[in-house]
């Protein structure tokens, strides 16, 4: 891997802290009643890919780079039995990514699972044609499944994307019509390409990351909301993260948790739980907010 290429991956899985962590002022918020009750087991739809799965997705990558991350450091054996307690607590949502390294840990949660009841979700961080083909390949084997449910480009910073590795979509589509994945789409870790993500109709799930202090995001709070609503508009697929700030917001875990919630724009959202314990409070949260 070329350096320059290392550099950006490690930024990304660090939550892009070299591009715009901290950068954005900190203030107080304040997030009105909910108008509904929520449940992090409600089945919900990703726009109009037709796919349904649970509101909150079980995240396996948190600080992931270098096919490592705190899930998989519990082991498959950890890592897939905090999938399983999730998934028996209503999670069907599995977030995954070749640069976690979680691939073997989904593939053992999937072996005890009846497979068209967990939505998979993972990431290349293919930039060519020839590398995204080989990645499908491998990503399939991997995961022991025929079918990936959603397949991301992963942390994309550039304004023209959509031109640049325009082969890479290429081969997502082919694969969608051949049945390999069910839908496609990007994560995107600048406004620019965010920006550029929601204007192409080739996207159909955003992973976007939104939190009430700018935590690790793409810009502030209120400009992401403003974009997260024009996604909205165009009917695509949304799923936060870094909804928690990648830990800064550890000690308002409530607040954080309702302001998600209260967008009423987010299909679904990703926190990567690091126990069973953990995992049930966070339930219990979205239960109570």
């Amino acid at each position: 891997m070329k350096r320059r290429e290392f550099l950006h991956r490690t930024a990304c899985a660090a939550g892009g802290t070299w591009l715009h962590s901290n950068a954005f002022p900190r203030r107080a918020f304040v997030v009105p009643p909910l108008s509904q009750k929520f449940s992090a087991s409600d089945t919900v739809t990703l726009g109009k890919t037709g796919i349904q799965t649970s509101r909150l997705a079980m995240g396996t990558g948190t600080v992931g780079v270098g096919h490592h991350s705190h899930q998989t450091a519990l082991g498959v054996k950890g890592l897939s039995e905090l999938l399983l307690n999730g998934y028996d607590h209503g999670l069907r949502f599995f977030d995954a990514a070749d640069s976690y390294g979680s691939h073997p840990h989904v593939a053992e949660a999937l072996k005890h699972v009846p497979r068209d009841k967990v939505t998979v979700l993972t990431k290349t961080w293919a930039r060519d044609a020839a590398s995204a083909r080989a990645d499908l390949d491998r990503f399939r084997r991997e995961l022991g499944v025929e079918q990936i449910d959603i397949c991301l480009m992963h942390c994309l910073t550039e304004h023209d994307w959509t031109e640049q590795f325009k082969g890479v979509m290429d081969v997502l589509s082919e694969a969608k019509q051949k049945g390999i994945i069910r839908a496609h789409g990007c994560s995107c870790h600048s406004i620019e390409a965010l920006r550029t993500a929601t204007k192409s109709s080739w996207v159909e799930v955003h992973l976007v990351r939104i939190n009430p202090v700018g935590a690790y995001m793409d810009s502030d709070p209120d400009t992401l909301v403003s974009v997260i609503r024009e996604m909205r508009a165009a009917g695509k697929g949304i799923v936060g993260m870094k909804i928690l700030g990648q830990g800064e917001l550890r000690n308002r875990q409530d607040e954080a948790l309702k302001f998600a919630l209260s967008l009423n724009l987010l299909d679904a959202f990703t926190i990567g739980a690091e126990s069973i314990s953990e995992q049930q409070d966070l339930i219990r949260r979205i239960a109570a907010a």
